[in-house]
């Protein structure tokens, strides 16, 4: 290595030692700073340092091309000023080279997690393929700013995508950064989308049947070719249930002595207890002649599995009850109106529905006024001497 007191006219006369693939000349003026020269031309500024644990570092500051002689100067004090303060940036380079791109997270790391950690990672899966990889795939996590995620979610409101996909979109990439940083995924220190406001998202569709519809809906599923969809559309009104956890209920999770229905697997990933009641109790005696010979409730007769989808009988049914605005989900709904007309608390169907927390059940509240003017008349009846 040779000492010169470099300046911008040398420069560009500095060559390649004879029979070297690179030569390093080092700046007297500037410490640590050097020029190396390779036997092709290039010619390449670095800042030679020693770092806290006594280690003989290299960084790349940049080509001759790019940065002068005073700019080299100026960069090598600044990264020896960083180096006295315990950073090592020839670590930092290293680290920065090993970030992911927002595709390469997702396949390797994100995607095995949601498998494990979801039941219904399949939807999760959806959103990313159609919304977040076209437009972040090939982006470095660290490159990931505020600025862009929030000209994603516009630009996907002013495609008029409706503003509750939107919502999912964004929280499964708050999500997807937030694990980033938990599992110390190099270069992602900051969740760009933490300071993103969501989409306001009128979400609280509420459609009740009144025991008149219910009546009217059981018996346009009794007329049903699914000789299946009149037990299922009866046991979700008589327990609650999402309809997956319906589709997918066996016989051995059915407990007669303790009149219960045992779910291993539910949309929060937690197990719970369902009891039945004899309405529902009935309902599985029935069926249990009917498809006692098989391991699932509600068998498809074609397959002897699970039924992927009831849509299209569902459809025709409700079609046929001149209620063509009932979701299906609108049956665990039904439920729990049924309970609170019935003055049943709100902490009692939060129980039965498996919401963990009581915000869910709030949404029901409004049909408890009823129920809570009558309780506000005891309070009269006492102290008004009645």
């Amino acid at each position: 290595m040779s000492v010169l007191r470099l300046n911008s006219r040398s420069l560009s006369e500095l060559t390649c030692k004879p029979g070297r693939s690179k030569t390093d000349y080092r700046d007297s003026t500037c410490k640590g700073l050097l020029l190396e020269v390779r036997a092709s031309g290039g010619k390449t500024w670095y800042l030679a340092y020693v770092n806290q644990r006594g280690q003989r570092r290299q960084h790349r500051l940049g080509d001759l091309r790019d940065l002068s002689l005073s700019q080299a100067r100026t960069l090598a004090d600044r990264y020896r000023t960083s180096v006295a303060m315990g950073d090592d940036p020839a670590e930092q380079a290293t680290r920065l080279k090993q970030v992911p791109t927002f595709g390469e997270f997702v396949e390797q790391q994100f995607l095995p997690h949601l498998k494990l950690s979801k039941r219904s990672w399949g939807c999760d899966v959806s959103l990313l393929r159609c919304h977040l990889l076209p437009f972040l795939a090939d982006k470095p996590l660290n490159a990931i700013t505020r600025a862009e995620v929030l000209a994603f979610q516009v630009g996907k409101l002013d495609e008029g995508l409706a503003p509750g996909t939107v919502y999912r979109v964004m929280v499964l990439l708050r999500h997807a950064l937030k694990l980033a940083i938990e599992w110390e995924v190099p270069g992602l220190e900051v969740n760009p989308c933490a300071k993103v406001p969501l989409p306001k998202v009128n979400n609280e569709r509420q459609r009740f049947l009144s025991p008149e519809e219910a009546q009217t809906l059981l018996a346009a599923v009794h007329a049903s070719p699914n000789d299946q969809l009149e037990a299922i559309v009866l046991f979700l009104l008589l327990t609650g249930a999402r309809k997956r956890e319906a589709l997918d209920a066996k016989w051995e999770c059915i407990q007669w002595d303790q009149r219960r229905w045992f779910i291993p697997i539910t949309k929060t990933g937690q197990p719970r207890h369902v009891p039945l009641s004899e309405g529902a109790l009935l309902v599985l005696r029935r069926q249990q002649l009917i498809t006692g010979h098989s391991k699932w409730l509600f068998p498809n007769p074609a397959t002897g599995e699970p039924f992927q989808s009831i849509y299209n009988s569902w459809n025709s049914a409700r079609k046929l009850a001149d209620l063509a605005d009932v979701r299906i989900h609108d049956l665990r709904h039904s439920f729990a109106s049924f309970l609170i007309n019935d003055g049943r608390s709100l902490y009692e169907v939060q129980q039965l529905l498996g919401h963990r927390s009581s915000s869910m059940t709030q949404r029901y509240a409004h049909l408890a006024d009823g129920t809570l003017l009558a309780a506000s008349g005891s309070a009269s009846n006492v102290l008004m001497g009645r």
